[in-house]
């Protein structure tokens, strides 16, 4: 038994009543007092806390089990970041995406400067491998960055080439939109170890969409490859 379906044998609800929750949750713009009183006119009496313990139980389970069976991404990043309000302060949430538009990590963090970069770019490689080229805005701390990086790197790579290029970096700044719309009617996060979770969910939901799970079903949705992860 997956550790996803022994998760789910411990809660007292129905797993297709648990994962139709989780989806809504992550995949609308949805408060979790709006799905608890979706959830009452289809005859399920669940509370907002208790949908909430769901999410912060599950969400960092089926987030090790999509990276598992994730797809590749390209070799040509392009990375920015965008502002994310925790306990009434603005964090910064770092993603890239490749050229293709599929996602290719994403990072929140506490402070905006070379070593919160720096954190990013070795999650990003460790996860999905080294960049050929790397496209970012005029940041300063993301441009000092990728220097350390490279003289940093093995002899046996090759060096990573930087473009700073706001207007080459369109295609990350559009796919933030899914992110700011999604948390929008959240009004902000109440912790960072939240927000982080929360997150996650949200960004492989959103490449649940862009159809990066490995899988050998052809045509299959987005919510198919959503409860694809359940088995």
């Amino acid at each position: 038994m997956s550790i996803i379906s022994q998760a789910f044998k411990r809660l007292h609800y129905p797993t297709d009543v648990i994962a139709q929750c989780l989806r809504w949750y992550m995949s609308y713009t949805l408060s979790l007092r709006d799905l608890e009183e979706i959830m009452k006119e289809r005859g399920a009496d669940i509370d907002h806390s208790t949908l909430h313990r769901w999410v912060i139980r599950l969400t960092p389970l089926l987030d090790q089990t999509f990276k598992k069976h994730k797809k590749a991404v390209g070799t040509h990043w392009r990375i920015d970041e965008t502002y994310i309000k925790v306990k009434g302060q603005w964090r910064y949430l770092y993603r890239a995406v490749d050229s293709q538009g599929q996602t290719i990590d994403f990072l929140l963090t506490a402070k905006r400067n070379t070593r919160a970069a720096l954190r990013f770019f070795h999650q990003a490689i460790r996860h999905n491998g080294s960049p050929n080229t790397v496209t970012i805005d005029h940041s300063v701390a993301n441009h000092a960055a990728l220097r350390h990086l490279n003289r940093n790197t093995d002899l046996t790579i090759s060096l990573i080439k930087i473009r700073q290029n706001k207007y080459l970096n369109n295609r990350v700044e559009q796919d933030h939109r899914f992110i700011k719309r999604r948390i929008r009617p959240m009004l902000g996060f109440k912790s960072f170890r939240c927000a982080k979770i929360i997150l996650s969910g949200i960004e492989w939901m959103h490449m649940l969409r862009k159809g990066q799970l490995n899988t050998s079903k052809d045509e299959i949705t987005s919510i198919g490859l959503f409860y694809l992860l359940m088995t």
